[in-house]
């Protein structure tokens, strides 16, 4: 599979020599010019990507099934070819990048080793009967599907349709009013430990070579697990560190200190960038994507580490630039790399994302409901959570863009799984509304435990009702 190039996407029919340095005039008219289609572009696709996204959630839906369809639209599959545009340029390239790491940050900041440590074994259950029941099946299913394509693509394929997207669930969750309640919180509990688990597969997936000895597979898996293991183990030391700073009286002397005397504005969300692009270059130093190290650097940052201050009022500006910029452009830029044209041209493409779709929702109902079954949960409330269960549409997204520019997918491969997201996140809703209202009330009474719903500060900000309205 080729690897697309960024330097030569996104193309308008100009000379590419004219944006060279010391073309005088016509250099700065070039480059006038590319600004000016930058600027139209990112108009065009924040712009829909807002109003659509609210649309859909007008509508019941989660915003990126509308923020993908802008991309759609906008994309080689409808317009794209018509506005003499190919691929995206390496200026959105640039942005995706950049949106692909605040959306892994994003997902990474809702989990934390002391909500990990409190989920409880029905919880870490659920979580991994709903990614390895999809994940272990799903590779039978591609490898009928591509007998022909290689080992390690078709890992990654069935990786991508097993991770519950957990912001999307909690966006439904609340529009069903369930966030806080024992049934919310379980599944947002569990869809934590399915996050985690598939980020770690991912890490060690992408160490394995395509190509390896014979006799030599034990090898080089042991050193793949060795590697993520070495990851995961200074992620969690640096957070125990920061943590058991903050019980020495010394330390919250230092940090009074360093706030009367720092001056620069919101020092907090830059130390968490600082942190951020650290982690993910030591994944990258160690083979790892920066995908990995982006999510787990949440980990640092939480409010046993950071203080429950300092977590609040970094979230705060965080929330704002990712719900109100890089998370519309992300799915905009995600459904503009889809082309559906490609399933449309080829009859076994078509055929293999319907199956790949069906299987993706059936797969998680039957594994999320059948765990709930298990707990004693009646029929209605298994299959709520087992709809609920089905949402996709971040990590698995993010994976797949890193997939696309490494050349281990290609647009077809791409398109289908994108289009897996996008149609198990449309359903997800409907199919759930119509168990909603047959929820007990011991799963709908408030969380008592001290188990936070971890995304309590990561959903999109609700309006607030104006006192004076009152």
């Amino acid at each position: 599979m080729e690897r697309p190039d960024a330097e030569r996407q996104f193309r308008t029919g100009r000379d590419a020599g004219s944006f060279l340095p010391g073309g005088g005039p016509r250099t700065l008219r070039a480059m006038t010019d590319t600004t000016t289609l930058l600027i139209v572009a990112l108009f065009l696709l924040i712009a829909s990507s807002v109003l659509v996204g609210e649309l859909f959630s007008q509508l019941g839906q989660a915003a990126l099934v509308g923020q993908l369809l802008v991309g759609v639209i906008l994309g080689p599959t409808l317009l794209a070819p018509y506005l003499g545009l190919t691929q995206l340029s390496s200026e959105l390239s640039g942005l995706q990048f950049l949106a692909t790491f605040f959306i892994l940050l994003m997902s990474g900041l809702a989990v934390s080793p002391e909500q990990i440590w409190k989920t409880g074994l029905p919880a870490a259950l659920l979580g991994l009967a709903v990614f390895l029941g999809p994940f272990f099946g799903g590779i039978g299913v591609v490898r009928l599907l591509y007998p022909h394509l290689p080992l390690d693509t078709a890992l990654f394929i069935a990786l991508t349709i097993s991770i519950t997207a957990l912001p999307v669930l909690g966006v439904m969750l609340r529009e069903f009013g369930l966030t806080t309640t024992r049934f919310g919180t379980f599944l947002l509990n569990g869809s934590v430990i399915n996050e985690l688990a598939a980020v770690t597969a991912f890490a060690i997936l992408l160490r394995l070579p395509a190509h390896t000895s014979s006799g030599q597979e034990w090898i080089v898996g042991t050193e793949a697990v060795v590697t993520v293991g070495l990851f995961l183990v200074s992620v969690l030391a640096v957070h125990m560190t920061l943590r058991s700073l903050r019980t020495v009286r010394i330390w919250d002397r230092f940090v009074e200190r360093f706030r009367a005397t720092w001056h620069s504005r919101e020092a907090g969300f830059a130390l968490l960038m600082v942190m951020g692009l650290g982690a993910a270059l030591y994944s990258q130093y160690l083979g790892l994507t920066f995908l990995v190290g982006a999510f787990y650097a949440g980990l640092l940052v939480t409010p046993e580490s950071a203080g429950p201050r300092e977590h609040r009022n970094i979230s705060l500006v965080f929330d704002a630039i990712t719900w109100g910029f890089f998370i519309p452009l992300f799915f905009a830029l995600v459904g503009f790399g889809m082309n559906l044209r490609t399933l449309d041209t080829s009859v076994a493409a078509l055929v293999a994302f319907s199956i790949l779709s069906l299987y993706a929702l059936g797969s998680k109902v039957l594994a999320g409901g059948g765990v709930a079954r298990l707990l004693g949960w009646s029929g209605p409330e298994s299959l709520c959570a087992g709809y609920l269960l089905t949402s996709r549409g971040a990590v698995e997204l993010a994976m797949a863009v890193i997939l696309l520019q490494d050349g281990i997918f290609n647009t077809e491969l791409f398109t289908i799984v994108a289009g897996v997201g996008l149609v198990t996140t449309f359903i997800s809703p409907i199919g759930a509304r119509r168990y909603v209202s047959d929820i007990g009330a011991t799963r709908r009474a408030p969380e008592t435990e001290n188990r936070p719903p971890p995304l309590s500060l990561w959903l999109p900000p609700e309006a607030e009702e104006d006192p004076a309205d009152g």
